[in-house]
């Protein structure tokens, strides 16, 4: 075995022009597919970390019927028990309250329909930096009696900083609900769509509003990313029994998994035409090489080496070559993505303006996991490993005579 790889290895380099192309293509195929992988990844993190930190959270435990039904009625009573059994999972980072409901903003003769969020002022901050959204006035303390509203309602409602919303709903068990709201702030809330209906008043002034005491529609849980939360979930979901459920973001807004999936499909038809440029690219130098040594082969195995040694040492060349251009591509893409990655495109233009539109940073995000460079890598061994067969069963049916004529 060993000196089949030596003899492989020095074959390799009797023609450097051919080895170095066929090692430059796949060098290309990996880089330029590590950097789409990227790119691609790269969007969706920070895709998920919207979602997330804008308003979802990474879990959330509700009432079992609340998800189905988004009524005050099927909120649930404040439980420290459940909470401490929350943070007791070790990847849990923390846990803050939410009521969440909805009523009629409204100011002079103007009326719109407002999302009206209760929040722990530090919790919900700790999670969203809804803080360092306030354009105007200011952001609002633990018990406080004003509001905090979206910079698209104000708008509507024609309202600014100090002036008085009216807000009409329905609280707990069909009570009504109606009070004038000092407002503290105004938000540039980063979703377009909650910015136009968002209202922020305390946990404390909501509950009572809504005529709920103590009551929560939601228990937010924050874990470190992605990842751990698929682990925290997995092990909460035994735990938090009825009647009480606990949803991931993934469930709570399946149309954000859809949207990545269908374009990672995309992505896949991509990375297949790349993978198929590099796989013909490899095959059309190893039938060359068989096409020019078939005479040195010949006479190989006419002085007694066995076909089976011979068909080795080409096997172990094509793995070579194979190995090189992994290697060279993962080395050059590696340092490269990790500066995109510190230092992401800034989208400018229309571009700009439509993610802008949609809640997101106009900039091109890049991701340097390890499954970026691990998926080019299985990838392209799969690819040289299947076309190592070739020359293996070229040698076992060529046909010493003919050899030796070509």
């Amino acid at each position: 075995m060993r000196t089949n790889l030596k003899l492989a290895w020095r074959n390799l380099w009797r023609n450097r022009r051919r080895t170095l192309i066929t090692v430059a293509s796949i060098f290309f195929g990996v880089m330029l597919s590590a950097y789409m992988t990227s790119m691609q990844e790269g969007s969706y993190t920070k895709m998920v970390d919207i979602v997330v930190k804008f308003y979802s959270g990474y879990m959330q435990v509700h009432h079992e019927d609340y998800w189905e039904n988004k009524s005050i009625n099927n909120t649930f009573e404040y439980n420290q028990e459940l909470v401490d059994e929350l943070l007791a999972n070790k990847d849990v980072e923390f846990v803050f309250p939410r009521l969440e409901s909805f009523g009629l903003a409204s100011s002079k003769e103007l009326t719109k329909g407002a999302l009206i969020f209760g929040i722990d002022p530090l919790g919900e901050n700790q999670l969203t930096k809804i803080a360092d959204k306030v354009r105007s006035g200011k952001y609002l303390e633990a018990k406080d009696e004003g509001v905090l509203m979206g910079d698209g309602l104000a708008k509507y409602l024609q309202l600014s900083v100090n002036d008085t919303l009216v807000i009409i709903s329905q609280g707990y068990h069909g009570v009504s609900a109606a009070e004038k709201f000092p407002i503290r702030g105004i938000i540039k809330h980063v979703s377009p769509e909650l910015n136009k209906t968002i209202v922020y008043m305390s946990l404390a002034k909501c509950q009572d509003f809504f005529s709920a005491e103590d009551r929560l529609s939601s228990l937010v849980i924050n874990v470190a990313n992605n990842d751990v939360m698929k682990r925290a979930f997995h092990d909460l979901k035994k735990k938090i029994k009825a009647p009480y459920s606990i949803m991931s973001w993934e469930e709570m807004q399946p149309e954000v998994v859809q949207q990545i999936e269908s374009d990672r499909a995309g992505g896949v038809i991509m990375k297949a035409i790349l993978y198929i440029v590099i796989a013909f690219g490899i095959l059309g130098t190893i039938m060359m090489m068989i096409m020019e040594r078939r005479r040195e082969f010949g006479v190989m195995v006419a002085i007694g080496m066995r076909k089976g040694k011979l068909a080795s040492v080409i096997f172990f060349e094509t793995l070579f070559i194979g190995l090189l251009g992994i290697l060279s591509g993962l080395l050059v893409s590696y340092p490269l993505l990790l500066l995109q990655s510190a230092n992401p495109i800034p989208l400018t233009g229309q571009a700009a303006q439509l993610m802008e539109e949609f809640g997101f940073e106009p900039y091109m995000f890049f991701s340097t996991s390890w499954h970026v460079f691990s998926q080019q890598a299985i990838s392209v061994s799969v690819i040289t490993l299947i076309i190592a067969i070739y020359p293996v069963i070229s040698i076992f049916r060529f046909k010493v005579i003919d050899a030796l004529k070509a």
